[in-house]
């Protein structure tokens, strides 16, 4: 699913291109990505970009009426830029916003249909699609070690939870904890001060780096290929790989379709965390540290 860095590239290319634009037409390829009634789709035509924001992990197109589209891309949900309104044939093109200047695409792969669309009428509107999650690269040191502190779970959760903080996911939350040192499964009120605090800059340099280099990569255009897996990463997706740091192979958790992948010697002490159902079908075999494995 694309996160916060991701996300804000999306947004970044559409407030320059959209803003002032009129809104001509919206074409649903797929009449059930449409979640909401009220208000009417065709209060939307005619109307002209206001502005466009990040929402958590949604982008959310504004309009000078006070009408919001809210675009949740799920897993498999991308947007592409298309000079002249594109047929919706084709099974994966599930809708389509014209706009003077060109049409904006909603793709879809795979048979779950899970990308959704909503309308939202004023600040009001918008708000019931916030989680309420801190803006982790906006906020203090003393709210993010308030938001961290504030239930006792797992390092993972807490990152990954749109209740605590906005925008980051499956991906991005490897990445930060073997920054900062931390197990994923170190739990959230336990940490001291010190710990929290390489939590917090791990977070912002993660999530600034990427943010930066995929603006970069997209230009002026929308990017080519969003993806939770890209080579530069330092662990994530790197099952079986050697750590960027300390040549170690990269662990996994595995636990339905999520993955957390992490580096046993630089942040659980050479301890093999247990994954769900391998760690079940070895029983007495599963390694507990580097050595044993």
């Amino acid at each position: 699913m694309p996160e916060l860095p991701d996300i804000d590239v999306y947004v970044e290319v559409l407030r320059n291109k959209l803003r002032g634009d009129t809104l001509a037409a919206v074409r649903l390829g797929n009449p059930f990505v449409l979640r909401s009634v009220e208000p009417a789709i065709d209060t939307t035509i005619g109307e002209a970009v206001a502005d466009v924001r990040r929402l958590g992990k949604r982008v959310a197109i504004g309009l000078e009426n006070d009408v919001w589209l809210v675009i949740h891309l799920m897993i498999a949900g991308r947007l592409h830029w298309q000079g002249s309104p594109p047929p919706l044939s084709a099974r994966n093109r599930v809708a389509s916003f014209d706009f003077k200047s060109g049409s904006l695409l909603l793709t879809e792969s795979g048979t779950k249909k899970r990308a959704s669309l909503y309308l939202a009428k004023g600040a009001s509107g918008l708000a019931e699609h916030d989680r309420g999650g801190l803006e982790p690269l906006e906020c203090s040191l003393d709210k993010f070690a308030a938001a961290v502190r504030r239930e006792n779970h797992t390092l993972k959760r807490t990152l990954t939870d749109p209740r605590i903080f906005s925008g980051i996911g499956n991906a991005y939350s490897d990445e930060i904890l073997h920054l900062a040192r931390l197990s994923p499964v170190a739990l959230s009120q336990k940490l001291d001060d010190a710990a929290i605090e390489q939590l917090f800059e791990a977070t912002r340099e993660t999530l600034s780096e990427w943010r930066e280099r995929l603006l970069a990569e997209a230009g002026d255009e929308l990017p080519g290929k969003v993806t939770a897996f890209r080579p530069e990463m330092r662990v994530h997706g790197r099952f079986g790989k050697p750590c960027p740091v300390c040549d170690a192979p990269v662990q996994r958790i595995r636990n339905k379709s999520n993955e957390t992948n992490y580096c046993a010697r630089c942040q659980t002490g050479s301890r093999i965390l247990k994954d769900r159902s391998l760690s079940r079908l070895l029983k007495e075999d599963w390694p507990k540290t580097l050595d044993d494995l």
